[in-house]
């Protein structure tokens, strides 16, 4: 089954807009303007991803919430910002090459892993949240799923090397915030 969003909060909703509508491409196709529990209000925002899902992004305006929330969805939680980070396909290594230099040419520094049955590019969002495009380079077989399932129940598995990275360099400044 398909996700039909996945939602954020923001604090800072024009730098977020910026980031998602320009840097990431995605197309704003729905806001909604609506009371929240709590006398309060709130814009939700829905951004198609060009897939079969959408980015949601939260604005709120509630008093019972405050404004000094954490938005990052790791580092908010005291973890590193790879661990929980929101993934985006890239249909092949052409449209990830393409994403590299979209974000290059909005002022992103790139990092770039290859995982063998996948290569993704990474960078962090207006929210500290880290967003990732990734192509899958191998299909996943039946011996993939064998292994996993191995994995799964191994205690003390052995561990892959790290994967390889590249540092893609912005190729502009950074837009101030």
């Amino acid at each position: 089954m398909a996700f039909h969003h996945v939602a954020i909060a923001t604090r800072d909703l024009p730098d977020t807009h910026r980031f998602y509508s320009e840097a990431m491409g995605f197309t704003l196709r729905k806001v909604q303007v609506a009371p929240t529990p709590h006398d309060g209000w709130a814009k939700h925002l829905f951004y198609d991803t060009g897939g079969n899902g959408m980015l949601a992004v939260w604005e709120l305006h509630d008093d019972t919430i405050g404004t000094a929330f954490p938005t990052a969805i790791s580092t908010g939680l005291g973890l590193p910002d790879w661990v929980n980070h929101i993934a985006f396909d890239a249909s092949d290594l052409d449209a990830l090459a393409a994403h590299t230099r979209r974000w290059q040419e909005h002022g992103i520094d790139v990092v770039e892993l290859d995982h063998v049955w996948c290569r993704s590019i990474y960078a962090v969002d207006p929210n500290g949240i880290l967003v990732e495009f990734c192509c899958s380079t191998a299909p996943l077989t039946e011996a993939d799923a064998a292994d996993a399932a191995r994995l799964l129940a191994d205690p003390a598995p052995e561990l892959e090397p790290m994967p390889a990275m590249t540092v893609h360099k912005a190729l502009v400044p950074a837009p101030p915030s």
